[in-house]
């Protein structure tokens, strides 16, 4: 990975994070850890993963910006509209071309963790579930989510799309097509894939 150690890792997002998203970075690690032992995924990988999720959350929308500039990605026009995204390309675009992480798995999880998309890899539901159930989430129905996570993650995606979607709608905002991608598939499965 570069020479980044989970240690260098913590150094680097404690430097970039204000403290409370410094912490909350530290929770999603620790979360996405017990997922993947539980899931029977790389537990070390989940953890660095968790770390970087959020690496450009508090950066500036013209440092997302630059990022993303840099590294090539033009923002689709739902993407441009909510800002509330960039963090999750452009920290998958730190990941990959400021910090030298190749590890495509970890680029993912630190690029979907906020829409979900259709075809995610383990990895990617871990971190993707861990951001909503880690220790400084207080939402309601948070133990709800936690008590699915522990056993079925396709239910805990899907409580969660059910909760996030509507409340988009409720405030006029837009979807990300990959967020119905994602719910999409996962009723698709739930019917066995035999429609209504």
């Amino acid at each position: 990975m570069s020479g980044w150690t989970d240690e260098k890792i913590i150094t680097l997002i404690r430097s970039k994070l204000s403290a409370d998203r410094f912490n909350h970075s530290l929770n999603v690690a620790d979360s996405a850890k017990e997922l993947a032992l539980s899931y029977g995924a790389d537990a070390d990988k989940a953890y660095t993963a968790g770390l970087l999720h959020d690496v450009m959350k508090n950066a500036s929308e013209e440092e997302q910006l630059g990022v993303l500039s840099e590294a090539g990605i033009e923002l689709m026009p739902v993407e441009r509209e909510n800002k509330k995204l960039w963090h999750a390309i452009a920290g998958a675009a730190y990941v990959k071309f400021v910090m030298g992480i190749d590890d495509r798995d970890i680029i993912r999880a630190v690029r979907y963790h906020t829409t979900g998309r259709s075809g995610m890899s383990l990895l990617e539901r871990i971190v993707y579930l861990a951001d909503y159930i880690s220790a400084d989430r207080n939402y309601n129905g948070v133990e709800d989510m936690r008590r699915l996570c522990k056993s079925d993650s396709d239910e805990a995606i899907l409580y969660a799309l059910t909760f996030g979607i509507p409340d988009l709608v409720s405030k006029g905002r837009v979807i990300h097509p990959d967020s119905i991608d994602l719910y999409n598939e996962v009723i698709i499965k739930k019917r066995g894939g035999n429609g209504i």
